[in-house]
């Protein structure tokens, strides 16, 4: 797999967990649910920033952004599948969403770092630390 590979994988992740995050935030409910959206807006802010960023590291390299909506969604995979439950569940399957995409951020580090491509590597590690704050903040949540 090239940089620029990986990179489009990340993207298309990356996507459907934006979608997920947001669609949790909109709908969680219960005791907690002020917290759980106010957590919830800021992790889809920052995955929505990303798709740009992404997209932008894509065209830099000479490609395009994934243009069919469809193609994104078959090419993830987190699920695309419907997302609904209890505050709980929510909250466990992003954890989980955010662990594969914590995942696939490692593994474009690498790759990048072995291509000579520093700055991909470089944000690729920045999000991999973000990510591991949104899954300390998902399991400080759910104990």
């Amino acid at each position: 797999m090239t940089t620029i590979d990986q990179l489009r994988e990340v993207f298309d992740n990356n996507f459907v967990l934006y979608y997920r995050v947001h669609v949790a935030h909109v709908n969680i409910e219960g005791r907690n649910f002020y917290s759980d959206h106010k957590l919830l807006k800021k992790m889809y802010k920052e995955l929505f920033h990303d798709v740009d960023k992404l997209a932008e590291l894509i065209r830099a390299y000479g490609e395009y952004m994934p243009c069919e909506i469809q193609d994104v969604l078959n090419s993830s995979t987190i699920s695309t599948a419907i997302f609904e439950g209890n505050s709980e569940y929510l909250l466990g399957q992003l954890c989980e969403d955010f662990r594969l995409l914590k995942d696939m951020y490692v593994t474009l580090t690498d790759i990048a770092q072995r291509e000579g491509y520093e700055d991909v590597a470089d944000f690729a590690e920045c999000r991999t630390l973000r990510i591991d704050k949104f899954i300390w903040q998902l399991t400080a949540t759910l104990s």
